[in-house]
């Protein structure tokens, strides 16, 4: 399995480009301060911090309560439960609003057509 392929894997599951990176240096590396990971990755602190941020709201990334902190990745398997249903949600989401959406899309093409 190459770098590459797994970065694309993680991409397809949601997350950015930066934030696969990111993931998967936590992953092989392990336990790391942010400033190792910056300058593995050659990423801005400033940069580094909101990917880390984003990825612990994804539930991808943890933090320990000292300071500096350290940050590991979360198990793949968890991720990707996460990301399943958050997608679900959305699949969910979706399925309640498209009697609504269909129905509104029927009228604006009526409404269209009756004015033409």
């Amino acid at each position: 399995m190459s770098h590459e392929w797994m970065l694309k894997t993680l991409v397809s599951l949601g997350l950015s480009q930066v934030e696969a990176e990111v993931y998967l240096f936590l992953t092989l590396a392990g336990l790391s301060r942010g400033r190792e990971i910056a300058g593995a990755l050659r990423l801005y602190k400033q940069q580094l911090y909101r990917t880390l941020k984003s990825l612990k709201c994804k539930g991808c990334v943890e933090a320990s309560r000292e300071h500096p902190a350290k940050f590991s990745a979360v198990l793949l398997e968890k991720v990707f439960d996460h990301f399943m249903k958050a997608k679900t949600k959305q699949a969910e989401g979706l399925q309640a609003s498209r009697e609504e959406l269909l129905s509104n899309w029927r009228s604006m093409i009526e409404n269209n057509s009756s004015t033409n």
